[in-house]
C-alpha cells in the first residue's frame, strides 16, 4: 500500500521545497481538533483553546471535517491552479486569493472529500451532476451530523457562500491565534526548505526525499516516487511542478495530495522525534499477524527473559525442532527476534527494543 508519484521527465529546477501558511494553519486546526494525534503540542492546544473567543470555537465546529480526518486539499489550493506551476504564497492573504482562484467545482469537490468520505478514485463532480450528486452527497454527509449536512447543503447550493464564509473563517483564526505561531514556526519552515533545496542541487531528488521522511523512496530508474502510506493512489507531475511543503504541526502525518488534474504536492513533518526509521506499512502488519499467533506469543514470553536454542523452546513447549522452527521463522521475518551463534549452539532471543515500539510504530502508521 503507498501512493505513487510518476516524474518522468521532472527536471531538478522543477523541484520546488516552499512552506505555506494556509497549509500550516490547516494542520493548526486538526491539532486543535485531535489533539490525541499531536502530544507533543499538549501545551499549545491548552494554550489555544483557554484563550479561543466561544464564538469562534463554534464557528470551528460548522466545518471541522475539513480538518479533523486530516485537512482538506483546499488547504493546498496553489495545486489546483492551472499549469502545475504556481507555488505557495509568501503571506496567509496571498494564499487565500489563490483558494479564491480555484473553480467553484474544484472548490466544492475539494471540500467533499472528507464529509462526503469519498476518495479520488470515485471522481465525483458534485456540481455537473447535480440531481444525483446532491442526493448521493447528502446521504454520504448525514453519517457525520447535522452540521455536516447543513454545511454540505450550502456548499452543493450556494458555493460562493461558504467560499466567503471560509475565507472569513481563516482570517479570524488567523487574527486569533495563527498569527502569533506562524510568526515563531515560519524560520524554522524557511530553513529546513533551504536545506531541502541545497540537497536537491548538491546530491539529488532521493537525498532531500529521504531527509524529508524515511517513508519516501525514489526509484530513479523508473523515475517514480513511492510514498509509504495506508492509501493507494497514483498521480504524475507530467510537465508541471514537483512540490514539497514542509510542516512544523503536522507530524506524524506524512500527506500526498494526488487528486486528478492537479499538481502533486508532498507534505511532510519537520522536527519529528529521531527515532529509528518506522517501519513501513507492510512490516508493521508483517509484525502484528505474527504476534496474533498463540504459539508465537508463548515463544516470545521465553525469548523476552533470555536467549533459548530451538531445541529448547521444543522441550518447553512439547512441540518438534521444525514447528518451533517454522515459528521462529515468521517472528524472525518480521524483525522481532534477534539470533546469535554460540560455539554449535543457535540461540534467538526478542528484540525488546522492537516489540516497545509496536504501539508507537501502529499509531505512526495509520496516523501516516
Amino acid at each position: 500500500m503507498s501512493v505513487r508519484i510518476d516524474i518522468a521527465g521532472l527536471r531538478p529546477e522543477r523541484v520546488a521545497v516552499v512552506p505555506s501558511p494556509l497549509a500550516e494553519l490547516g494542520m493548526a486546526l486538526h491539532a486543535l481538533a485531535e489533539p490525541g494525534h499531536h502530544p507533543g503540542l499538549q501545551g499549545w492546544v491548552t494554550g489555544v483553546q483557554a484563550g479561543l473567543d466561544p464564538h469562534l470555537a463554534d464557528r470551528m465546529c460548522d466545518a471541522d471535517f475539513l480538518w479533523t480526518t486530516t485537512f482538506a486539499d483546499l488547504f493546498l489550493p496553489y495545486a489546483g491552479i492551472p499549469g502545475g506551476a504556481t507555488l505557495p504564497g509568501a503571506t496567509l492573504a496571498e494564499e487565500l486569493d489563490l483558494l479564491d482562484k480555484l473553480t467553484d467545482e474544484q472548490f466544492v469537490n475539494a471540500a467533499l472529500e472528507f464529509s462526503c468520505a469519498t476518495c479520488y478514485d470515485i471522481g465525483a463532480d458534485w456540481l455537473v451532476d447535480a440531481e444525483q450528486g446532491r442526493r448521493r452527497a447528502l446521504e454520504l454527509a448525514a453519517a457525520r451530523g447535522p452540521r455536516q449536512v447543513r454545511f454540505t447543503e450550502l456548499l452543493l447550493t450556494d458555493p460562493p457562500r461558504i467560499r466567503a464564509w471560509l475565507r472569513q473563517f481563516l482570517q479570524d483564526c488567523d487574527e486569533a491565534f495563527f498569527a502569533e505561531a506562524w510568526s515563531r514556526l515560519r524560520h524554522q519552515l524557511t530553513a529546513d526548505a533551504r536545506h531541502k533545496t541545497d540537497l536537491v542541487r548538491r546530491k539529488g531528488l532521493a537525498e532531500a526525499l529521504a531527509a524529508a521522511s524515511p517513508a519516501i523512496t525514489l526509484d530513479e530508474a523508473a523515475a517514480e516516487i513511492t510514498v509509504d502510506k495506508l492509501s493507494v493512489g497514483r498521480t504524475t507531475t507530467g510537465d508541471g511542478t514537483l512540490l514539497l511543503v514542509p510542516t512544523s504541526l503536522g507530524w506524524p502525518h506524512l500527506a500526498v495530495l494526488y487528486r486528478p488534474g492537479w499538481q502533486p504536492v508532498v507534505h511532510y513533518p519537520v522536527g519529528s522525534p529521531e527515532l529509528a526509521a518506522p517501519p513501513s506499512v507492510e512490516q508493521l502488519a508483517l509484525r502484528m499477524t505474527a504476534l496474533s499467533h498463540p504459539v508465537r506469543m508463548r515463544i516470545c514470553r521465553h525469548l523476552a527473559r533470555s536467549a533459548w536454542t530451538t531445541s529448547e523452546l521444543a522441550q518447553a513447549h512439547g512441540m518438534t525442532a521444525p514447528e518451533i522452527s517454522r515459528h521462529l521463522g515468521v517472528l524472525k521475518k518480521a524483525g522481532l527476534i534477534t539470533t546469535r551463534r554460540r560455539g554449535r549452539y543457535v540461540q534467538h532471543q526478542l528484540d525488546i527494543a522492537v516489540v516497545a515500539r509496536l504501539g508507537s510504530d501502529f499509531l505512526e502508521g495509520i496516523l501516516r
